[in-house]
């Protein structure tokens, strides 16, 4: 593999079946990650596995997640699901704080604050939360690729926004890590669930955290894996918790990290830019056929309020998704100009 990774040479890794237009809820596992797990799982089922052999898996996953959105390996924690990442925040706000979210977002990163009952609640439309921040907002959140629709965030509007209020931001990259550059240092903080487009199994999550918001969470799930040292802090009430992002780790789930360690290594050194050409470029083949407008995006959605469109695509075997009464196409790296084709025979 070279540092920069082609469309070509990333979408050679894969084996999907023809018509998987489905990233956005699951991704494909390459090769070597179901390789890497199943030789994992012999070593298991024959009694040779070591708990501490995971740490340096754990430790090259991270390491390749930091790269994926260019921060140091010092700013991210490792988690299993965004709702508990996004929980392990919400209970270090002081009560009472305004918390705006972009309206109809994924409720992982809702519910936390709704559910702490503690927090005055506000939704905006994605395209109007940059003008929805105000003096006393405390916190923005939002995707950077919305879940139902595809739609990308205005960053640079937000985030310009949340700086001249003084406001901190918490994105979910979920539906974008893997597929659309990510600068995760222009955030306080971000989580990703790394199963649909990094390809990763199920239970593998990361928080980054920039240093100064880290310094006023408190670490509420810290277990022993939150350690300095994670083998010492396994018994007793001596704490010592790591200094830098990882006293916001959770313990891994082992045979996940073994299949990640593979899928995200793949795509830290991918030509992501490259990804996102490829994938919106058939996302706006498939518009034009369609004869909607293009919607320059690696998920494109249209309405099918009653579920018809989707099944004419399942019925002839190209397995999309439907979300919030529309059919839901996601491209990635393993689609090609054959899917498009194929969709639009199923809708003509």
């Amino acid at each position: 593999m070279t540092a920069q990774t082609t469309a070509a040479e990333l979408a050679a890794e894969f084996d999907a079946d023809p018509g998987y237009l489905a990233a956005a809820t699951s991704g494909v596992a390459p090769r070597r990650a179901v390789e890497a797990m199943q030789a994992d799982v012999e070593r298991w089922r024959r009694g040779f596995i070591e708990p501490g052999g995971y740490d340096g898996v754990v430790c090259r996953t991270r390491e390749s997640f930091a790269r994926l959105v260019d921060v140091a390996a010092s700013r991210v924690a490792i988690g299993s699901q965004t709702s508990a990442l996004v929980a392990n925040l919400a209970g270090s706000l002081p009560t009472g704080t305004e918390v705006l979210i972009a309206d109809g977002d994924f409720t992982s990163i809702v519910y936390p604050f709704l559910v702490a009952g503690r927090f005055s609640v506000r939704f905006a439309a994605l395209d109007e939360l940059a003008a929805a921040i105000r003096p006393g907002t405390g916190l923005a959140v939002f995707s950077l690729v919305q879940s139902a629709t595809g739609e990308l965030a205005d960053v640079d509007a937000i985030t310009a926004a949340a700086a001249a209020n003084g406001v901190a931001t918490l994105v979910d990259v979920t539906q974008a890590a893997g597929v659309h550059p990510i600068e995760a240092g222009r955030f306080d903080a971000t989580v990703c669930h790394a199963y649909k487009w990094l390809c990763a199994p199920r239970g593998v999550a990361f928080l980054t955290v920039a240093e100064e918001f880290a310094e006023r969470l408190v670490p509420v799930a810290a277990g022993w894996y939150a350690g300095a040292d994670p083998w010492q802090s396994i018994y007793g009430e001596r704490m010592a918790l790591a200094r830098d992002a990882r006293r916001f780790d959770v313990s891994p789930a082992w045979q996940a990290f073994v299949g990640a360690e593979q899928s995200i290594g793949l795509f830290a050194d991918a030509d992501v830019s490259a990804l996102w050409q490829h994938a919106s470029g058939l996302g706006d083949a498939l518009c034009r056929g369609l004869g909607i407008p293009e919607q320059h995006r690696a998920i494109v959605t249209w309405a099918d309020p009653d579920g018809g469109r989707l099944a004419r695509l399942t019925a002839a075997g190209v397995r999309a998704s439907g979300r919030a009464g529309r059919v839901r196409a996601a491209f990635h790296v393993w689609n090609t100009e054959a899917d498009v084709e194929a969709a639009l025979r199923a809708l003509a």
